[in-house]
């Protein structure tokens, strides 16, 4: 088991040793590759432009290159693409994206601003900052164990976790023994649990109308409105006060419906989010959800004197849950890594691409990548290269680990 002492002893190593110094020589190179791939739009399920950026950039450091059937990247050493792997991952995708390369600047204070460069650019640069630090001194060349970087799709809102799910599928007999997600910038986590969600979409039809000559039609916009509120009602009224419960969350993140202010609609739709720590908890609001939307249709039915709604309920997407077993060598191997960086990290879950190695037994935590962050998912994202260099021998020292370990 690597402890404190150990990751010093592996620090000190002559080629290790050049690898880290690496990181702070080669700051500016670093924040370049940032800005750069930021520049190329990637929202979920179009991140191809962004995919064959990053596979040309493995190429030119030294790299084999390659882009799987889901679309993520993937990159292997020479000689080493049929080794057992540890892989090192980071997701391609964003929330919002630039519609223009300008969108994503510098500011006077040294911050990177713009959709995505925080998360997951952040994570990007990472992998492409250890594969230039790993070309230019490889650091265990024998290591029973190889390293695997790979920018994956689909991590965002609707993605699924599509990448990462065709990784892990267990028909694929190379699948890496471990997984390092690089995942925004902070180093004060080790996300070791999976947090557990399910999506759905609520989606209500009816006949449509002139708002005022067709008065009294059933009227979509309405029935989801009442979907929405009796939900929220609902929900909280489960609430015990004092009583320990566990954590748990809903979002209607996406509501769309309606033509123009003066037509009754022939359509509304609604895509919430349900998440909790435990798996049977977000069954329980899904029943809840279904319960509402039944009874939101008959509530506006009963109400209507023209046409009706019709109310549907449909799941379009689920994350499972899951957490490393005690003990587990790859958590052991972080925390003497941070011990000897002096990082205080806690541990904490979350839904991040971990979640599918973790719910399938594959040793897995999701860490940030150094610097520091915010305003993530809005128009506001920020990036700050201070502390970059910290996450960065992070990661290095830990991957170096894990591939000491069969």
């Amino acid at each position: 088991m690597l402890v404190a002492g150990s990751v010093a002893d592996l620090a000190r190593a002559p080629e290790l040793r050049v690898a880290l110094d690496w990181f702070r020589r080669e700051r500016a190179w670093i924040n370049e590759q940032h800005l750069k791939l930021c520049r190329v739009p990637a929202p979920t399920f179009l991140e191809q432009k962004r995919a064959e950026w990053m596979a040309e950039r493995f190429q030119s450091l030294g790299w084999e290159s390659r882009l799987d059937r889901s679309g993520n990247v993937v990159a292997s050493l020479p000689g080493r693409r049929d080794c057992p792997t540890v892989a090192v991952t980071a997701h391609l995708d964003t929330v919002l994206a630039p519609r223009a390369p300008e969108e994503i600047k510098l500011s006077g204070d040294g911050r990177m601003l713009g959709p995505g460069v925080s998360d997951n650019g952040a994570g990007l640069a990472a992998l492409l900052a250890l594969a230039a630090a790993w070309n230019a001194a490889p650091p265990l060349p024998d290591a029973p164990l190889a390293p695997l970087l790979i920018a994956n799709v689909g991590e965002e809102g609707e993605g699924n976790l599509s990448g990462m799910r065709f990784l892990c599928r267990e028909s694929n007999g190379s699948r890496p023994k471990a997984f390092l997600v690089l995942d925004g910038p902070n180093t004060d986590h080790i996300t070791c649990r999976a947090l557990a969600s399910r999506r759905f979409e609520v989606a209500v039809t009816g006949p449509g109308g002139h708002s005022w000559s067709d008065y009294g039609a059933g009227n979509p916009v309405h029935a989801l409105s009442r979907v929405i509120a009796e939900f929220t009602s609902a929900h909280f009224a489960t609430i015990v006060p004092n009583e320990p419960t566990p954590r748990s969350s809903f979002n209607f993140g996406l509501i769309q419906g309606g033509t123009s202010i003066n037509c009754i609609p022939t359509e509304a739709r609604a895509k919430v989010d349900l998440r909790s720590e435990k798996p049977e908890k977000i069954d329980e609001m899904a029943s809840l959800l279904a319960a509402c939307v039944t009874q939101a249709a008959d509530v506006e039915n009963n109400r209507a004197t023209g046409g009706r709604v019709t109310a549907r309920l449909k799941e379009i997407g689920s994350r499972p849950g899951g957490e490393l077993r005690e003990g587990a060598p790859i958590l052991s191997c972080l925390l003497a890594v941070d011990a000897f960086l002096g990082i205080r990290s806690r541990l904490d879950c979350s839904s991040t691409d971990a979640n599918i190695p973790l719910s399938l037994g594959i040793p897995a935590v999701s860490i940030g990548a150094g610097g520091q962050g915010g305003g993530a998912h809005t128009p506001g994202e920020w990036f700050h290269p201070d502390g970059r260099e910290l996450g960065l021998r992070r990661i290095l020292l830990a991957l170096c680990g894990l591939l000491l370990t069969e």
